[in-house]
């Protein structure tokens, strides 16, 4: 997998990122590109915005029980699968502004670097290793990127 800490990954998401315009269009699912984008944002927003509430001890138990090994492996996500509540996007966004916060999050994250994440707390999963929120990052932005032929 690809290292988000690295300038060279940050610099191919990035164009990737770039290459997007309002028009570009999905090749499955049902978000528009500035849904995306915004959809894309959350995961970055858990790291660095106090924007969503923390999720119950019984809850956070439960989605690291099932679903924290899904987020932070190697392998690829399925297309079409399913999303948690506070990663859906269902009203309009503004594509250039979504796109720029997009942009600034992957530059931050890389700026900071790995040893910043190195047992750093996750919104939902607890302490996560560097290597986990490398996967974690790398495979959903570039699983939404292909979803737009990026």
């Amino acid at each position: 997998m690809k290292n988000v800490f690295a300038p060279e990954t940050t610099a191919e998401l990035i164009n990737r990122v770039n290459a997007l315009t309002p028009d570009s269009r999905q090749l499955w699912g049902k978000m528009d590109v500035a849904q995306m984008l915004a959809h894309c944002n959350v995961t970055y927003e858990l790291v660095y915005e106090d924007k969503h509430p923390t999720p119950n001890p019984i809850m956070k138990f439960l989605v690291k029980l099932l679903v924290k090994d899904f987020v932070v492996n190697e392998k690829p996500f399925k297309q079409n699968g399913h999303t948690a509540p506070h990663f859906k996007i269902a009203d309009a966004r503004d594509f250039e502004v979504e796109k720029n916060r997009l942009v600034g999050f992957l530059q931050k994250t890389q700026q900071l670097g790995e040893s910043h994440f190195e047992g750093k707390d996750s919104h939902s999963f607890g302490k996560l290793t560097s290597t986990q929120w490398n996967n974690m990052f790398y495979k959903h932005l570039n699983h939404h990127l292909c979803q737009f032929g990026v």
